[in-house]
């Protein structure tokens, strides 16, 4: 039996409407607009970090001596990030003058240097009282046993081999110069400490 031609037209009709009528796509109400992202990077967040844990460096003062140049610039390329005062002396009767005249926290000391080797200048730094907790650091391109045993003898508190890391020179600058803040505090708590009790007594 054959539809009648009034519900045809009407079935035609409604497919025309609902082709007609646009369909629409509703976004979540719950999900946030697109904002940009204002927290640090993970590679910029330790450089921040690093940064503003190094503010307990800015009252020190370390010594850099190499008779070459180009050393020189490399030190002080490397150690710039710090907030640390540099001071440079290019030979060993230069650095000895500059640990009176500025009592750096750290040396860094090169070798193999003319008038006086670094062997020397450490002999004399530890062999005084006024400089024999001065952190010295040095800084060779030796990789002779005997040449290590030397330096141990003179009283170096550690080694670091040319060509210098950067990371690794970082690392152990802030190392020393807060030990030796730690130490200064220290003696300093202790005379205090043997003040008090000759004045009690």
């Amino acid at each position: 039996m054959a539809a009648s031609p009034k519900v045809s037209s009407v079935s035609a009709i409604r497919r025309a409407s609902a082709a007609r009528i646009p369909r629409f796509r509703l976004s979540n109400p719950m999900t946030p607009p697109n904002t940009p992202n204002t927290s640090p990077s993970p590679a910029s967040a330790p450089a921040a970090s690093a940064k503003q844990s190094d503010a307990d460096l800015a009252d020190a003062t370390i010594l850099l001596v190499d008779d070459n140049e180009q050393n020189l610039e490399l030190l002080q390329a490397y150690l710039e990030e710090l907030p640390c005062k540099l001071v440079l002396a290019r030979d060993g009767d230069e650095a000895l003058k500059a640990v009176e005249q500025t009592h750096p926290d750290l040396v860094l000391l090169d070798i193999m240097m003319p008038r006086m080797s670094g062997f020397q200048v450490c002999s004399r730094l530890k062999a005084s009282p006024a400089t024999r907790d001065i952190p010295v650091v040095m800084v060779t391109a030796l990789n002779e046993v005997s040449d290590v045993e030397r330096a141990v003898d003179c009283g170096a508190d550690d080694f670091l081999t040319k060509p210098v890391h950067r990371v690794e020179l970082l690392t152990r600058t802030r190392s020393f110069i807060r030990l030796r803040h730690l130490r200064t505090q220290l003696n300093s708590t202790l005379a205090e400490l043997r003040s008090l009790k000759e004045h009690r007594q």
